[in-house]
């Protein structure tokens, strides 16, 4: 899915509709979907295996602390 086609949303369910706010989000995901790929392309270079590289990426998401609502 690309930036500019996902709805943010709160918590509650309700929309984020500050202009200012969802231009942010963009950004950021924009910058990580960047990132992401180069070490993505770089660990393939490497030999590493494709699932793995997923797997690992993916415990790297499951492992982000909310600052703001500790688990």
């Amino acid at each position: 899915m690309a930036e500019h086609d996902i709805l943010w949303r709160r918590a509650d369910g309700s929309i984020v509709a500050c202009t200012e706010k969802i231009k942010v989000l963009r950004e950021n995901l924009a910058e990580l979907r960047q990132i992401a790929q180069d070490a993505f392309e770089d660990a393939l270079l490497m030999e590493c295996s494709e699932a793995q590289i997923r797997s690992v990426f993916q415990e790297v998401i499951d492992e982000l602390a909310n600052p703001y609502h500790p688990r």
